[in-house]
């Protein structure tokens, strides 16, 4: 593909961000529609690999389900099938973008306006402080996505020295959660007699509230995959009502919805230590009565020993995280990498892009700290040396073990018949999901960082071995 096709489909792919979210595209009349331009395939799979569903054609007009990347959109067409499509504008173009409101910005000193999300990319032109964007999207925690006044889309630091978010959505005042009245309970005492007052029960301690420090997404899933709710702004306060993983906070907004946000301290702080539950007032249990004790019916009272207080259980050390926590944290670190594009060699001191072994380094190195050979070949010898056994049969592979994959002869199994699963040389892999899913990065065309299937198709036959690197 020209570099300049492929420009255009990154900038109609980028402008195409801002879509509404999957679940609202059936209700609202605004769903974007994208247009066909040209006869083009609608496959399963965002790459060319993907088996053809049927052509669209044409004049054909589909819905926008979601952008996937710089190269494919997820369209459903007019009989509710679902697929993806090249985002060439030599394909397709949108007809009718929603009319959500948009997220402006001012420019506070002059910076420079590229092409794709890294300093790599190239230089469009200077944006002068006072300029006015629109934010259409922000693929990682240093990149905003931009459209200028001139309707060119591009990207530009997030930092605060560069850009400021305007007010679309003003800095809430967090409403103070009420705290329930205390319901007397009776004094825990078995003497008879009322004790001075009944012990007040303790009080709900205040809901724990955090602040955004930095401009992030509010997301509908605790995933970068989950639909963009708006951006939270640095100096709101949100409720923190729970947290899924060691990557994500459930929070509430200032408008009371609920949504997902990083828990990257770049990005949220809690306030307030996390508000250890303060009982008001800690419930003194009416010292059991020892030196004085209540007169009781009991012949002999047998001087019953000051309740030694039940030792209070010595906090034990953390568990260091069991495998599967860790298999867990592996996932979210490569996943949190979706639609990083692909560069073969890539430099393994930085996250701009990846190919296939930097891609599964950087996943366990930035979950784990454990810094895995920097070649695919390499990781397979590290694997099958300290795995307990690998496997040949991918059905065995459990989640999180890494794949090792031989070169590509073709899509047809019987090419790969007599493939020597530990004579031939590895040149590919990836980190198993489960369910027949592998994660990995391949090639610029796919898009980067991606998830593939691989029943029936040439990952099955190109696989060679897999195992756990833990």
């Amino acid at each position: 593909m020209s570099r300049k096709r492929w420009a255009a489909g990154l900038i109609l792919a980028t402008m195409l961000t801002a879509a509404v979210p999957e679940m609202a595209l059936g209700a609202s009349p605004q769903a974007t529609k994208v247009e066909i331009v040209s006869t083009v395939s609608l496959r399963e799979a965002p790459s060319t690999s993907g088996d053809l569903i049927r052509y669209l054609k044409t004049g054909e007009s589909v819905t926008l389900v979601q952008v996937v990347n710089g190269y494919w959109l997820q369209v459903r067409d007019g009989s509710g099938a679902n697929g993806y499509v090249s985002s060439d504008a030599k394909y397709v173009k949108t007809t009718n973008a929603p009319a959500d409101t948009e997220q402006t910005a001012t420019i506070l000193a002059t910076v420079t306006f590229r092409t794709q999300p890294s300093t790599s990319g190239d230089k469009i032109r200077y944006l002068k402080a006072g300029e006015t964007v629109v934010v259409t999207d922000q693929p990682n925690g240093y990149w905003f996505a931009v459209r200028d006044n001139a309707g060119t889309n591009g990207y530009v630091s997030t930092s605060s020295e560069y850009i400021r978010l305007n007010g679309a959505t003003p800095t809430p005042t967090p409403t103070p959660t009420p705290t329930p009245s205390p319901t007397p309970t009776p004094t825990p005492t078995p003497t008879p007699k009322p004790a001075a007052s009944p012990t007040p029960a303790p009080t709900k301690a205040p809901a724990q509230t955090a602040t955004i420090l930095a401009a992030v997404n509010f997301r509908t899933q605790p995933s970068t995959s989950g639909d963009k709710i708006r951006f939270l702004k640095a100096g709101e306060i949100v409720v923190v009502t729970g947290q899924p993983n060691g990557y994500w906070y459930a929070v509430q907004d200032a408008a009371g919805v609920s949504g997902y946000v990083s828990a990257s301290d770049a990005y949220i702080s809690l306030n307030g230590a996390t508000t250890t539950p303060t009982l008001t007032p800690t419930p003194t249990l009416t010292p059991t009565p020892t030196p004085t004790p209540t007169p009781t019916p009991t012949p002999t009272p047998t001087p019953t020993p000051t309740p030694t207080p039940t030792p209070t259980p010595t906090p034990t050390p953390t568990p260091t995280p069991s495998d599967s926590a860790k298999v867990e944290a592996v996932i979210a670190a490569g996943l949190r990498y979706l639609g990083t594009p692909y560069e073969y060699g890539s430099d393994r001191g930085n996250t701009d892009t990846f190919d296939c072994s930097d891609f599964v380094r950087q996943a366990f190195k930035d979950a784990l700290g454990l810094v895995l050979p920097a070649d695919s070949r390499k990781q397979a010898a590290y694997v099958k040396e300290n795995a307990n056994g690998v496997t040949t049969d991918w059905h065995k592979l459990k989640r999180g073990d890494i794949m090792f994959f031989m070169s590509y002869k073709g899509s047809k199994a019987s090419l790969y018949e007599g493939k020597q699963p530990f004579g031939e040389t590895v040149t590919h892999t990836g980190i198993y999901l489960g369910n027949g899913q592998v994660l990995q990065t391949y090639s610029v065309a796919s898009g980067g960082v991606r998830i593939d299937s691989i029943e029936g198709k040439h990952w099955e036959y190109r696989f060679l071995f897999g195992g756990s690197a833990l």
